[in-house]
């Protein structure tokens, strides 16, 4: 069976994915798109494909069997709640939303609804380095964590686009779902420390250091950087009871010359990250082949929301702010 796919949004990740759904993975068919701007949603179109003027239309097309979401995240709900509404599975690059409120509607139609139709595109969860890690906190043999060391250095980001508040709001939601799924735990305080400035970002809030305080009791320091100049730099180490564990440098290659030892750095993201991204979407289409979602749910889109919205109040405050969860629906406990 190959699944038909609609895609909302065809800028820098929406043009990736449809690479990734046409040109690498199988059992998959882009047959719709569209995008606020339907000049480059013709271009981004695969042969055969339709171009719906409005997600609405896109959604509601019958030879649409499932929806990807690559568009800006305020248009994000309302994009939700009518796949769901029609009951399509749906695959919905982060933000999920971009507000607590918005997070529990969508819950709230999904769990009425009955089934999980919803997968946010939480890469990292799907990269073969943090799935080995897990494998080591989950076997328990270096006894509990206690704290987590996350890193997320950009080069640089488009001057006038990336705003002080994107490294909390944008950049963070990652460090905190992965460190949620690879502790096994949740959210319950965030501070944020704001030290000397980098030259290289004008006025942006660059870089920032931000606590997660789990309930466990462990402790995670997040550092951020978006304008390190080197390359795209993801590191994380767990410090437990009897040892430590960390990812390892990507790529893994060392050169040794008459010039040194050295390694190379992703540039950004997408060669950081390109095998996760590819495998998040393998198992997404087997599961929305079957009707349903698995991965990152829309439970785990609304704590990076809840904790991205404290970070924003501690970076005012420079204290630490609570994050306050409504009860787990039984249906993300499957």
């Amino acid at each position: 069976m190959t699944l038909q796919v609609g895609i909302i949004g065809t800028g820098m990740i929406g043009q990736d994915h449809i690479r990734r759904l046409t040109q690498v993975l199988s059992g998959v068919r882009v047959v719709a798109v569209t995008d606020i701007n339907l000049e480059r949603a013709q271009a981004a179109a695969p042969q055969g494909a339709t171009v719906y003027e409005t997600p609405q239309e896109l959604i509601r097309a019958a030879e649409v069997q499932a929806v990807v979401i690559c568009s800006w995240g305020p248009a994000h709900e309302e994009q939700l709640l009518d796949c769901i509404a029609v009951g399509k599975p749906v695959f919905c690059e982060k933000p999920l939303v971009t507000s607590a409120e918005a997070a529990l509607r969508v819950m709230e139609a999904e769990t009425a609804f009955g089934l999980r139709l919803v997968q946010v595109g939480f890469m990292r969860r799907f990269d073969a380095d943090y799935r080995r890690l897990k494998a080591v906190i989950d076997g328990g043999t270096l006894g509990a964590p206690l704290m987590y060391k996350s890193v997320h250095r950009n080069a640089s980001v488009p001057e006038g686009l990336y705003t002080s508040d994107m490294p909390l709001n944008d950049t963070l939601v990652h460090d905190a779902d992965i460190s949620r799924w690879l502790l096994r735990d949740e959210i319950a305080g965030v501070e944020v420390r704001v030290p000397r400035r980098s030259s290289r970002g004008g006025e942006l809030r660059d870089p920032v250091m931000v606590l997660l305080h789990m309930t466990s009791g462990a402790i995670v320091d997040v550092e951020i950087s978006v304008n390190i100049a080197y390359g795209y730099d993801i590191r994380g180490e767990v410090s437990c009871e009897t040892g430590i564990a960390a990812l390892p440098n990507r790529p893994a290659t060392v050169i040794t010359d008459q010039f040194g030892i050295r390694q190379a750095i992703p540039e950004d993201w997408r060669e950081r990250f390109i095998e996760a991204y590819d495998q998040e979407f393998r198992e997404w289409i087997v599961a929305a082949g079957q009707g349903t979602a698995t991965g990152p749910s829309t439970w785990d889109g609304y704590a990076a929301t809840l904790v991205a919205d404290a970070a924003l109040r501690a970076v005012a405050s420079q204290h630490l702010e609570t994050v306050e969860m409504v009860s787990k629906p039984d249906l993300y406990n499957q």
